[in-house]
């Protein structure tokens, strides 16, 4: 199974010439930080609302890009809220993105090429959590946001976090934006940890927005 980082990794991948899209390096802080988050809360380690983020079990989950934030959690004494976790987390984005390219590679799902930015689909399907084949990321996400096919949990929290780090707005077109933007807002409201999630990234934005103003006046 792909973690939620991964994933997201894959989505922001150009099938083509093997780049990133360009997106800001906030959005895809907050997208390493959200999706690690969020797959704590898939796992059932911490549960989360728009006041805190309370830990449930600090029992290792054996994977490694998720425990060192999971212990970092743990070791706090104090009730933090989601925010804080956030912004925590993306501070170590880089190395989470690095584990998280290099477990692609070593499952046979990315090869890397000489220059290090630069990277080649090897698997076009890979297994998700029931072991089946399926859609690679990015097919399985359009396929949702423009049907009304029923989602799945885990697209349910990739389209909350990409909607939260405005990355559909680097993904799509501006047409193929508009025709999404109701069905992105419908899948968003299913899933109270993913909201939790994006109004922390929201709040977070709003403030580095106001301090920015605040520093040009």
């Amino acid at each position: 199974m792909l973690r939620f980082v991964e994933e997201m990794l894959l989505l922001l991948l150009h099938d083509e010439d093997g780049r990133f899209i360009n997106v800001p390096s906030w959005s895809l802080d907050y997208a390493i930080a959200g999706s690690v988050l969020m797959e704590l809360a898939m796992e059932n380690r911490i549960d989360t609302d728009l006041e805190n983020l309370v830990l449930i079990d600090s029992t290792p989950t054996g994977d490694s890009l998720l425990d060192s934030t999971l212990a970092e959690i743990a070791a706090v004494n104090e009730k933090r809220d989601t925010r804080f976790w956030v912004e925590h987390t993306a501070r170590r984005s880089h190395e989470i993105q690095e584990e998280a390219l290099n477990r692609l590679v070593s499952q046979g799902v990315l090869e890397r090429q000489d220059d290090k930015f630069l990277w080649v689909f090897r698997s076009r399907r890979y297994p998700i959590i029931d072991g089946t084949a399926e859609r690679e990321v990015k097919l399985r996400i359009m396929g949702v946001l423009f049907s009304d096919e029923i989602p799945s949990p885990r697209d349910v929290v990739i389209i909350c976090l990409a909607d939260a780090c405005d990355i559909f707005s680097r993904l799509l077109s501006r047409q193929e934006l508009n025709r999404a933007s109701d069905r992105i807002s419908q899948v968003a409201r299913l899933d109270l940890i993913g909201q939790a999630m994006s109004q922390a990234i929201y709040d977070i934005q709003v403030s580095v927005a106001a301090s920015a103003h605040g520093h040009m006046v």
